[in-house]
């Protein structure tokens, strides 16, 4: 079994007005800019699902700016865990910045299904992660309804990439202190965090936080899997893709070349997202 718990999946209209969104959405025009960048709808997604035997996805929003497509999005997610409720598992997309409007849009898409919130994208939605006064109202309504949150994570070091950002280490640990209580997932191996483990006070932090492994290839030599199943255990770490970025084959070739113990790569790949997803 395979759980894959970072895919995107877009609507088919917005996919085909992408060019017309550019300067409505930084998020959008900072990600989608460049016309090679794939963007997918459920039924591809669902295509390519069947062909590498992946049983579940978690289908993300993104961070958008706009409240239109923040909306539109959601519905759109909705919509498709309704019709593939077997297949997908959906996060609702916010602003923090938006306020009351953004924590309202948790709740109602929380009683409509969805189990999560992000992918939040802080450095395009021009909010700190850390600032409690940005992010008290959305993970109130989050740890109330015993939501997940999602957020993008940067490394400190190394190559530039289109919505790289800063939301490096530093700030993710200020966020997980922040709300101990909040089960958190930090996308592409949090930036780099899950190294700081051997400091037994980020250990300590990293009770309920998961760390996936989405554009894992794109980023890190296949020796980080072993490097972090050592450094934090592999109960931490959640098998994702950024599936259409990358394909999942491409990351489950990089697990399957790890030493890590076949008990290992099980959770990885999908009993912890069952534990967290309460599948």
């Amino acid at each position: 079994m395979i759980i894959d718990s970072h895919v995107h999946v877009f609507p088919q209209d917005l996919i085909s007005n992408r060019e017309n969104l550019l300067d409505r959405d930084l998020t959008f025009r900072t990600l989608f800019s460049n016309k090679n960048v794939k963007m997918i709808t459920t039924d591809e997604l669902i295509e390519n699902m069947d062909k590498e035997s992946i049983n579940m996805s978690v289908i993300l929003s993104m961070g958008w700016q706009d409240s239109g497509i923040i909306k539109e999005i959601n519905d759109y997610i909705i919509d498709s865990v309704n019709r593939f409720p077997d297949r997908l598992i959906g996060f609702a997309g916010v602003n923090p910045l938006h306020g009351n409007l953004a924590s309202n849009e948790i709740d109602r898409c929380y009683k409509l299904g969805l189990k999560g919130v992000g992918e939040l994208h802080p450095d395009t939605q021009l909010f700190n992660l850390s600032d409690k006064l940005v992010m008290d109202n959305i993970m109130e309504v989050v740890q109330d309804n015993n939501m997940i949150i999602n957020t993008h994570s940067s490394e400190p070091v190394g190559h530039i990439y289109d919505g790289k950002g800063i939301t490096r280490p530093e700030i993710l640990l200020s966020f997980i202190n922040n709300y101990p209580s909040a089960t958190i997932i930090c996308s592409h191996w949090g930036g780099g965090l899950p190294f700081y483990a051997l400091m037994p006070e980020v250990l300590t932090s990293l009770k309920k936080v998961y760390f996936d492994t989405s554009a894992s290839t794109l980023l890190y030599d296949r020796k980080i899997f072993d490097i972090c199943v050592d450094l934090l255990g592999s109960d931490k770490i959640l098998f994702g893709s950024d599936y259409p970025l990358v394909k999942p084959k491409f990351i489950k070739k990089h697990l399957d070349s790890s030493s890590s113990y076949d008990h290992d790569k099980r959770k990885i790949l999908y009993q912890n997202a069952k534990n967290i997803f309460q599948l």
